[in-house]
């Protein structure tokens, strides 16, 4: 299967409803939960024509409301191919298509600007790369919608899935998801960063993407990050190891070296950026010698290509 069909058939499987609207299955390894947000009842404006010059026509829909945001390695995917493979799914759980627009032709900055979708880092809209689709089916209950909106970064696909009025109860994501926004949103997680680390002692640090033999963290905002300077501020008892990791190109003793300057490049954040305590941040490399998945792949090195978090403290 040629690597853009894995990847529509991944973001595909991570929005396959098995029961009446389940917006949230067991995701697949390589499509990761970024955000969640749950209202137990609102309402919601459904975008269902273009923007016409003054405002996005909408109609207003009332229920439980449910937004989630995914994130997959887009390895050469267009939007088009991601919303096609989504189109497909919605239409498939008896959904009939309202209305479906790409950047330019809805409205661009307009249309993206008004409808509601979830902050960055989770998910990403390119103003000049983005495809929108709404839809409509009758449920038990009433009228239920889903909206559509897919985007791309340079190297990652962008989804979320809005559903509206949709009752039955929706299974719980296994992906690991990212760290809260820290602008306040109302953003809530299967299984947020802190728990994790608590939890299992070790957490890996979302949306921290490196290419092969970089070391180089690039701009911009790192929830993960901010979600582990507040931990540290808030448990002054807590002691932590960043461990970086490779994929296995290259020899040992090199990927070790790189794995060690990456934790330190995300040492270095926390410290200079977010005002961790230098005294209780350290940072190792593993190199290639604790794979997530098989290297033999690009999707799978760039999996491998990571910093985790360890808890130190014994106590």
């Amino acid at each position: 299967m040629s690597a853009p069909r894995l990847v529509a058939c991944t973001l595909a499987a991570a929005l396959a409803a098995k029961s009446a609207g389940a917006l949230a299955p067991d995701l697949p390894d390589a499509a990761t939960l970024a955000a969640e947000q749950v209202s137990a009842l609102g309402t919601a404006e459904i975008p269902v024509g273009d923007f016409d010059g003054n405002a996005v026509p909408t109609i207003t829909a009332e229920g439980p409301i449910t937004r989630r945001a995914w994130q997959q390695p887009l390895q050469g995917l267009t939007t088009r191919q991601v919303l096609a493979a989504l189109r497909a799914q919605v239409v498939s759980d008896g959904f009939h298509v309202i209305h479906e627009c790409a950047a330019a032709r809805c409205g661009g900055f307009d249309f993206r600007y008004a409808i509601d979708i979830l902050p960055e880092p989770a998910m990403h809209v390119d103003l000049g790369d983005f495809r929108f689709l709404s839809a409509r089916r009758l449920g038990a209950d009433g009228p239920e919608y889903v909206t559509l909106m897919v985007s791309r970064s340079a190297t990652r696909a962008f989804v979320q899935v809005t559903g509206v009025g949709i009752t039955a109860a929706a299974s719980a994501p296994t992906a690991t998801p990212a760290a809260p926004d820290r602008h306040g949103a109302p953003l809530t997680h299967a299984v947020p960063l802190v728990e994790r680390l608590e939890r299992d002692g070790r957490a890996v640090l979302a949306g921290l993407d490196f290419a092969t033999g970089s070391a180089t963290l690039t701009a911009g905002e790192f929830a993960s990050l901010e979600a582990l300077a507040r931990y540290l501020e808030e448990t002054p008892n807590r002691s932590i190891m960043l461990v970086g990791h490779t994929d296995a190109v290259g020899a040992l003793d090199s990927n070790i070296a790189l794995s060690r300057r990456r934790a330190e490049a995300v040492r270095n954040y926390l410290i200079d950026a977010l005002d961790a305590p230098a005294d209780r941040v350290a940072a190792a490399g593993a190199g290639f010698l604790a794979p997530l998945a098989s290297n033999r792949t690009e999707e799978g090195r760039m999996r491998n290509r990571r910093v985790e978090v360890i808890l130190t403290t014994t106590d």
